[in-house]
């Protein structure tokens, strides 16, 4: 029924008094001082992946105004095995950012411990504007996403000519998404929006308090959480964290002249991997290792003879032809993944770090040919990830000297720096209303309980370092190492890990301090 036409005026009056105050609130105060936002209605009925059971939930887009325009969030769940002794529900965040959590889930839920698959439903989510939630349409459709960045090089730009292009492809790219956001999403990316999402969603399940798995940039949403939203936590797992200070905003006034990836070390943490896996590779017979030259000292030098040779010119590999450029075997998005599963896990049919030293074989085996095509194209769906990459954390201006900051990451951590400095550089121009949201601190908010921060010794993605930074920020963190290498130990088993989290997650138990847990497997047998 309408209300009386009389009162009105006096609502309008009221809700820009409400908008003003709300405008002027820090990201942090938001959730407080806002009017409570609906809590999503939940059914599990949609078709879905067998074994686990699917829903959409509406969430607000702004939480300044959570009783006006809703997004969509697509969720997955896993039933405990025994409901009939169940804990409650654990969310879980694969990290990315950009990666949708209904299709990690059903690929992550069997590295999960036992007792922790029994007693807990596990939900995840793609978080807002990834995968089959609510989206930023920056374009009609993927292909005119890709008519403007297809002709880009495949790993990052080399060179002045092809620098300026990728500045200047990706600024427009900026303009694009502003200009055809017509849902206002791109104002409301950030992890800090996603974090009250995940606070309706622990409503909408019937929890009191958060139970949270969340792996590398999923630790930066639990930490975020943690400080939004203290007292809603009971027992939260951050597996290779991002540090939060380093990340959002700098732990100095230089730590803004740096891109973000170099102020967390992601850079020094790939190199050190890299070198780690020589040696290894190297001590290993080319049967487990295919690029072992016999020791580390000879596979380093053919390592550095394979850089240099790409250095000089493409070479050739498969039947396609297919041109590997240098920038693309260094890339982030090429080789340096290999890097992230160094144990062997038959049952995944993953080979681990041997995966890699196949790849690196092949290429030192390849054909020099520069008249092959030279490999093109961004990934698609570029926009999902930027859409949070760049709303949550400082970066370089456009005008900055990127070029400048790519070999300054080259000096540092080698082969592989450059590629994490040309990532952020696509956030450069990014539309300034993204970061309307972000949250940058505090980070040491006393949580009403304790979290567990878990961490290999060697991670090439967020180094060990980021983990321990973040333990000892959070105001009752815990920091168990896993002295094994690798990104995140959920991809990386640790038996003694998988224990110590599993009467965390269940009973509250923390491991002991200065607990130190050994891999399930080495490397290379």
């Amino acid at each position: 029924m309408p209300r009386p036409p009389s009162t009105a005026p006096l609502r309008a009056a009221a809700a820009t008094a409400a908008g003003l105050l709300l405008a002027a609130l820090t990201p942090a105060a938001v959730a407080a001082a806002a009017p409570a936002p609906p809590v999503p209605a939940l059914t599990w009925t949609k078709p879905c992946t067998p074994g686990f059971q699917c829903d959409t939930a509406q969430v607000p887009l702004d939480y300044r105004a959570p009783r006006g325009r809703s997004i969509d969030l697509a969720l997955i769940r896993r039933p405990a095995d025994d409901q009939g002794h169940r804990v409650g529900t654990l969310f879980y965040n694969p990290g990315g950012p950009g990666i949708p959590g209904t299709a990690a889930l059903p690929a992550a839920a069997p590295l999960f411990p036992e007792e922790v698959r029994k007693r807990f439903d596990i939900v995840s989510f793609d978080p807002r504007g990834v995968g089959a939630s609510t989206t930023l349409r920056c374009f009609p459709d993927p292909a005119g996403e890709q008519a403007l960045l297809g002709g880009l090089p495949a790993g990052y730009p080399v060179g002045a000519e092809q620098q300026s292009r990728w500045a200047d492809t990706y600024a427009r790219l900026g303009r694009q998404c502003a200009e055809n956001d017509h849902t206002g999403l791109l104002a409301h990316l950030s992890t800090a929006d996603v974090a009250r999402d995940l606070d309706l969603l622990r409503q909408a399940v019937g929890e009191r308090r958060l139970n949270y798995l969340g792996t590398s940039y999923g630790t930066y949403l639990g930490a975020t959480y943690a400080n939004l939203f203290p007292g809603r936590v009971r027992a939260m797992v951050l597996d290779s964290a991002v540090d939060p200070v380093a990340w959002s905003t700098g732990r100095t006034p230089q730590d803004r002249a740096l891109p973000p990836f170099l102020r967390t070390g992601s850079d020094l943490g790939s190199a050190a991997v890299l070198d780690d896996f020589l040696d290894r590779c190297g001590a290993a017979s080319p049967t487990d290792c295919a690029f072992s030259a016999g020791s580390p000292e000879t596979t380093r030098t053919k390592y550095a003879g394979l850089m240099g040779r790409l250095e000089r010119g493409p070479v050739t590999v498969g039947t396609g032809p297919q041109a590997v450029t240098y920038d693309e075997a260094t890339a982030v998005s090429a080789l340096a993944p290999l890097l992230y599963s160094a144990q062997p896990m038959p049952a995944f049919k993953s080979p681990g770090w041997a995966a890699l030293g196949l790849q690196l074989q092949s290429l030192w085996t390849a054909a020099d040919t520069p008249a092959a095509p030279l490999p093109t194209g961004a990934p698609s769906y570029q926009t999902q990830v930027l859409g949070v990459l760049c709303a949550d954390t400082v970066n370089p201006p456009a005008d900055a000297d990127y070029p400048a900051l790519a070999d300054l990451a080259r000096e540092r951590s080698g082969a592989l720096g450059p590629s994490w400095v040309w990532q952020t550089q696509r956030c450069a121009a990014w539309p300034a209303e993204a970061a309307r949201d972000r949250y940058d601190g505090p980070w040491d908010r006393s949580t009403a309980a304790p979290v567990l921060v878990v961490a290999n010794t060697g991670d090439p993605a967020w180094p060990y370092q980021g983990s321990r930074a973040l333990a000892d920020t959070l105001a009752r963190g815990r920091l168990l190492t896993v002295d094994g290498a690798g990104h995140t130990v959920l991809g990386n088993p640790s038996g003694c890990a998988a224990g110590y989290e599993e009467r965390y997650l269940v009973d509250g138990e923390l491991p002991p301090r200065g607990r130190v847990c050994a891999p399930d497997q080495p490397p290379f047998r």
